[in-house]
């Protein structure tokens, strides 16, 4: 079986019994880098009194997955298997999607457990009352794909919810600052860490401000959508389109509330 295992994305706390326990009983653990999860183990048996050894680790990232994919086989998940990335959650701006794609199509047995994310903590830190979001990881760093990106999401009726490195966050402030100028924004930075910080301005001024600010640390970043204006439609638009009686009866039913039967009815006596 495989289980993916979401990781503490800074503060330690955030590791669930569960997941502890997913880790010890683990006899493969498949990880973004070794070394962080190496070290991210060792923190977790000193903190908790655990015992983490006698683990085989093996390195599975975006550059070698289809590598060790071609190296498994069905018996390599009747022991305890284990995907974590280097912090959050698998698979969300992480790799381990492939992994899970092998084994819906080579029928084997896999869960997920639920844990830190940075998405959607920063959505719930956000205060923005909009239900529907995109998320878009991290921006191309230049060129053409990376401006076409940033004018879908500043014209998407969703918010938009992306990561930005500390080196590149100014650009995309001046790039949110020259195209949507008076659009909010909410900046979290560094989440659940100790220098955890939340900005909330519309893109002129956080631009204005991060001017004197050295930015450091990893960024995520949530744009306010764009409000679509709807067209209004009036009962004669529907009455004087050329369609079948009974579609356009339940039409007007949803405008006028009246059911659809009766408007049948009067629109059948009118013919």
């Amino acid at each position: 079986m495989l289980c993916l295992v979401p990781t503490p994305i800074g503060n330690l706390e955030d590791i669930s019994k569960r997941s502890l326990q997913v880790l010890l009983e683990a006899e493969l653990i498949f990880c973004e880098d070794t070394r962080v999860t190496k070290k991210l183990l060792s923190l977790l048996s000193e903190k908790n009194n655990l015992d983490f050894s006698d683990k085989e680790y093996k390195s599975y990232h975006s550059h070698n997955e289809k590598k060790v994919l071609e190296t498994l086989s069905k018996e390599t998940f009747t022991k305890n298997v284990v995907y974590v990335s280097d912090a959050g959650m698998p698979c969300v701006s992480d790799p381990g999607a492939t992994l899970v794609d092998y084994c819906i199509k080579n029928d084997i047995k896999y869960d997920v457990l639920p844990g830190a994310n940075a998405v959607l903590t920063a959505y719930a830190m956000s205060g923005f009352v909009s239900t529907t979001f995109s998320f878009h990881g991290f921006l191309d760093h230049k060129g053409a794909s990376r401006a076409s990106k940033l004018d879908a999401i500043l014209n998407d009726d969703k918010l938009g919810i992306l990561y930005e490195s500390p080196h590149r966050l100014a650009k995309l402030l001046e790039e949110l600052k020259k195209e949507a100028p008076k659009r909010t924004i909410f900046l979290a930075k560094e989440i659940t860490k100790l220098h955890q910080t939340t900005y909330k301005d519309t893109a002129s001024n956080l631009y204005e401000e991060f001017k004197s600010i050295n930015i450091r640390g990893e960024w995520v970043v949530v744009i306010e959508p764009k409000e679509i204006s709807g067209s209004h439609i009036e009962l004669k638009d529907i009455q004087d389109l050329d369609l079948a009686p009974k579609i356009k009866a339940k039409l007007i039913s949803k405008l006028t509330g009246q059911s659809t039967k009766e408007v049948y009815q009067q629109l059948l006596d009118k013919i």
